[in-house]
């Protein structure tokens, strides 16, 4: 167990223990909500050298996905795939037109400029999205912040601000507005119980479809 983290164990009223490894290295457990820690500790013992195999996996794709900004590599915008082309006299450091190209002169700040560009379209695309739901859903919102979060997609303060990662650009546009929708609920709801999960749902009906987007694939938001 000392080579396998525990990120969380959620109880529901689940009949079977299930594992997830997840791309941070960690597991989320699954279980019944009587199940003991000691029964859940000997599960993962059964299924050690499984789980091991999975989490190596796992970040294995997740250092492959770190990017050289070399010509044929592959980026992510809105959800969509897009080819990465090397181009000398480029008139801008990177231009897109159905496909990402890169000043060869700029090449060695692949990295920055790719950055940059990512941050000023979600700057411009979620505040958008995010006026569009709140009156959708019939929301009052004050600031809209976008940031450098590594992790956390979006926030909501206590005095109703609302936050939100540049890399979420990179998500379908589906996934993007759950984010929003989750945290404009978090308007009225300042928790994730039951009554918060009801605000979601009643914006967003499907929404647990791009929930388990999100978390399978968060991994590909980084490089």
């Amino acid at each position: 167990m000392n080579d396998i983290k525990i990120e969380k164990i959620i109880r529901s009223n689940r009949k079977t223990i299930a594992i997830k490894p997840t791309e941070n290295g960690t597991i989320i457990v699954k279980a019944p909500k009587k199940a003991t820690n000691k029964l859940i500790i000997e599960i993962i013992e059964q299924h050690k050298d499984k789980i091991l195999k999975k989490l190596k996996e796992l970040e294995k794709i997740k250092e492959n996905n770190f990017k050289q900004f070399v010509a044929g590599e592959e980026f992510l915008y809105i959800g969509k795939v897009y080819k990465l082309y090397i181009v000398e006299n480029l008139e801008t450091p990177l231009k897109f037109q159905d496909g990402f190209y890169l000043s060869k002169d700029c090449q060695n700040q692949g990295k920055e400029i790719f950055t940059e560009w990512y941050k000023n379209q979600a700057k411009i695309i979620i505040p958008n999205r995010v006026i569009h739901w709140a009156e959708r859903c019939g929301y009052n919102i004050k600031k809209i912040g976008i940031t450098n979060a590594n992790r956390q997609w979006g926030s909501c303060s206590s005095k109703g601000n609302l936050n939100f990662s540049w890399r979420l650009i990179l998500a379908p546009l589906e996934v993007i507005d759950y984010v929003i929708v989750h945290e404009l609920s978090h308007l009225k709801e300042l928790n994730h119980s039951k009554n918060f999960w009801n605000e979601v749902k009643k914006c967003m009906p499907e929404y647990k479809e791009y929930h388990d987007w999100l978390r399978k694939n968060s991994f590909k938001l980084k490089f």
